[in-house]
Order: C-alpha cells, then sequence, then structure tokens
C-alpha cells in the first residue's frame, strides 16, 4: 500500500476515536505525528512507527 502522506493530509484510521469518527488531518509532522480529529478536533501523537501501522489510507492531500 502506498502511503504518502504531508502536512495538512487527509487520513483514515483503522481505528475510530472515541467520539466514532476515523478522519483525522496531519497538523504536525517530524519524529513525532500530530493529528487532529475532525469531528471533535482533538490531537493525538504518534510517533511515526505506530502512524504506519495504524494508518488505513490517504483520504486526499492538501
Amino acid at each position: 500500500m502506498n502511503k504518502e502522506y504531508k502536512l495538512d493530509s487527509i487520513v483514515m484510521m483503522k481505528k475510530s476515536h472515541p467520539c466514532k469518527n476515523n478522519l483525522f488531518r496531519i497538523v504536525r509532522m517530524g519524529v513525532d505525528i500530530k493529528i487532529k480529529c475532525l469531528n471533535c478536533g482533538r490531537s493525538i501523537m504518534l510517533n511515526r512507527i505506530d502512524f504506519d501501522k495504524k494508518i488505513k489510507k490517504v483520504m486526499e492531500e492538501q
């Protein structure tokens, strides 16, 4: 699977957030990746290895 993502990409994760949404926007990239829920606005910080395991697909790139 081609997992090409960049800053401000909208990604679908394998597991949904507790607010029942699985779409997130990438707001920070580096060693860690910070994603923000598009439904409730909460942020989650993941290291890149965990992020690559948990991402399902890239919905759109900005």
